[in-house]
């Protein structure tokens, strides 16, 4: 236990170094992996534009206008709210047309009923969530040794369910494979996914479901290694950017914290 102890330590004190170290890009790297997925499907809506609009005509029978509409629906509403997201403007709006883009997209593609999309479209709503409470934490800098009644409790709230819901990400990538390094996988996600889900050793959790959600994105969903004309690789480019997406909203967690509704915070009243 004693041995185990000084490991935790330590490792609290490399990854305390590195979060220090990129205060100032973390925000930023994290907005921009955050966005991946919507910018990388708003610029497939404009290079498919026919396919796309071809796509959803056979498969609800809408119609030209309609299945048109669509399409720029999502081309103008994820390369807008991108574009708001990275330069920081009116932040809630963009979350805002971002979060109706993905339930519009649940519906649109029936992802409603595949368990797995939806599980992975509720880590993106998590992740957008915490750039909303970002957005409240820069929001009450302006007004800095102001008093103020109370804790931000829409902030904490934001940031529970952004940790919550980005736990689904991790529930699509268990495998059920008799083999040691699947196990290990499996095992290893599960607690540290547990750990930040409930806000212990939040930022250290994090910092290391990062690297692991890297490496087995790379590993996984490697879409430049597949030929243009097999389905396969827009089925992984699709796969990459979302989890792309997820370790941004990591990476908020490890820049933000846990927020006031955690264990880690209320280790601070014992």
């Amino acid at each position: 236990m004693v041995i185990q102890h000084k490991v935790l330590l330590k490792a609290e004190e490399i990854a305390d170094q590195v979060i220090r170290n990129g205060k100032h890009v973390l925000p930023t790297m994290a907005r921009v992996c955050l966005i991946a997925t919507f910018l990388e499907d708003g610029l497939r809506m404009w290079f498919q534009w026919n396919e796309q609009r071809e796509y959803m005509n056979m498969s609800w029978g809408c119609g030209t206008v309609l299945a048109t509409t669509f399409v720029l629906i999502n081309l103008f509403g994820q390369l807008g709210g991108c574009v708001m997201v990275i330069g920081r403007f009116k932040v809630p709006y963009a979350c805002g047309i971002l979060f109706f883009i993905v339930v519009l997209q649940t519906f649109a593609y029936s992802i409603l009923w595949d368990m797995q999309f939806l599980f992975r479209n509720l880590a993106l709503i998590g992740a957008l969530l915490l750039v909303l409470a970002e957005s409240r934490v820069e929001g009450r800098s302006l007004f800095a040794g102001v008093p103020t009644l109370g804790d931000n409790k829409p902030k904490n709230y934001l940031q529970l369910a952004g940790r919550v819901l980005l736990a689904f990400m991790f529930i699509t990538l268990i495998r059920f494979e008799i083999s040691f390094l699947q196990i290990l996988q499996d095992i290893l996600g599960s607690i540290l996914m547990v750990l930040v889900t409930i806000g212990y050793k939040t930022k250290l959790s994090a910092l290391l479901l990062v690297l692991l959600l890297s490496a087995l994105n790379i590993y996984h969903n490697a879409w430049w290694s597949i030929p243009d004309h097999k389905p396969l690789r827009d089925f992984l480019k699709y796969d990459f950017f979302q989890t792309l997406s997820v370790i941004g909203g990591l990476l908020m967690i490890v820049s933000l914290g846990p927020g006031g509704v955690s264990m880690d915070e209320h280790k601070k009243k014992w």
